[in-house]
């Protein structure tokens, strides 16, 4: 059995090193090649699904370079708003709601390729990228490059800031990102329930809520983190502009000053 477990990690290892050299090369390389660049100097904004998201402030989006995920689709039936970009990289999510994935009419999505190993999931028109997972505990690696990889920093915002700054874009707005969850885990494993808190914009995203991974916000400050160190030395700038949250990595801002 431990032989048979080792034989299939090296096969996997094997994989993913020849899919890391051949990528480039590929359709999926050389569809995010073409993104190289494409709003150089330009500004964008990446949506979160936290409880301060606001169907007016989406609407105020709709001529704005944007990138959301996972289900925000749950609020599509209340704005005319659809983002730019669209991402999801949870398995779990995926597995429960590839159904309405698959079936949203957008124009640019985008999926680890490694989930088409695992789960043999192939999602209509969509754009494929290598994720590469690095240790919890420690600062993910950014990614300047991501034909040859997304770094896993346990929010797909992190994934959304890397491909921004592949895209050229040097002012980025976080919205919606309030960085608070109900229940949570921290790096030993505590169960931390913040009794005060909602998790997203609408009750609906919650149905399923034990069947989810339970966030751990102390990994994903340490990707905001690895960001701004990544930004401040790249003369690229990130605000966070939602209304409240804990997320105190980035400056601040008041989104109603920045859009009109």
């Amino acid at each position: 059995m431990i032989i048979k477990k080792f034989i299939n990690i090296q096969r996997y290892k094997t994989k993913i090193l020849i899919q890391n050299h051949i990528f480039p090369y590929t359709s999926n390389g050389k569809k995010l090649k073409k993104l190289r660049n494409k709003h150089k100097g330009g500004r964008c904004f990446i949506v979160g699904n936290g409880p301060s998201l606001t169907v007016e402030d989406l609407d105020k989006l709709k001529n704005e370079t944007t990138f959301a995920f996972n289900r925000i689709y749950y609020i599509f039936d209340k704005t005319d708003w659809r983002p730019t970009y669209y991402c999801c990289e949870d398995d779990k999510t995926i597995l429960k709601s590839r159904e309405e994935i698959n079936n949203l009419k957008l124009d640019n999505t985008f999926f680890p390729v490694n989930f088409t190993w695992d789960y043999k999931i192939h999602f209509k028109n969509a754009n494929y990228f290598i994720f590469k997972i690095g240790g919890r505990k420690v600062e993910p690696r950014f990614s300047k490059d991501i034909i040859k990889g997304i770094y896993w920093g346990n929010t797909v915002a992190y994934t959304a800031i890397q491909m921004a700054v592949y895209m050229g874009i040097k002012e980025i707005y976080l919205l919606g990102i309030d960085h608070n969850f109900n229940k949570m885990v921290n790096d030993k494993g505590e169960i931390i329930i913040d009794q005060t808190a909602k998790d997203y914009f609408c009750e609906r995203y919650n149905n399923d809520k034990e069947d989810l991974y339970i966030p751990n916000i102390e990994v994903s400050t340490r990707a905001f983190t690895a960001a701004k160190k990544f930004a401040d030395n790249h003369n690229i700038k990130i605000y966070n502009a939602t209304r409240g949250g804990k997320l105190e990595v980035f400056e601040r801002i008041d989104f109603d000053k920045i859009i009109f």
